[in-house]
């Protein structure tokens, strides 16, 4: 099975090239929204159901300082494969951090939400979901 066959179920438009050939920082606009989904999906998921915590929560989680952070908590778990499409999102040139992250900050959150879109791409769910969920709960 070819990765354009083993898609994500989610995905109704197919990208014009596969995940491997596509820019990094396309991946990371993609990979930043499934992102956010599975930190929602995450903080939903606890007691505390109040939309001002939710918000405030998810927006900590979010930050380009605490998507660095996961990443370098998930650094031993990834695969070469992984590690290579970090790499890829971590030097690739997508414009001007927000005034309020740092430039290293904001570069490893790309990089972070590169390998997401990457993996969602991939029809990679389950990796996603392990990789996440593994960051999460060593950061609790």
């Amino acid at each position: 099975m070819t990765d354009r066959e083993n898609v994500n179920p989610l995905a109704f438009h197919l990208p014009h090239k596969e995940a491997s050939q596509m820019n990094p920082v396309v991946l990371a606009y993609m990979g930043d929204v499934v992102f956010e989904l599975v930190v929602r999906q995450y903080l939903i998921s606890l007691p505390n159901q109040k939309p001002h915590h939710l918000h405030r929560e998810a927006t900590g989680m979010v930050s380009a300082k605490a998507q660095r952070r996961l990443l370098e908590r998930l650094q031993p778990m990834l695969t070469e494969e992984e590690a290579d499409v970090v790499r890829r999102g971590r030097n690739s040139k997508s414009g001007a951090p927000p005034k309020n992250a740092d430039v290293a900050d904001y570069r490893q959150a790309t990089a972070l939400e590169c390998l997401i879109g990457y993996l969602y791409y991939q029809g990679k769910l389950e990796r996603i979901g392990e990789l996440l969920n593994a960051a999460i709960r060593e950061r609790n």
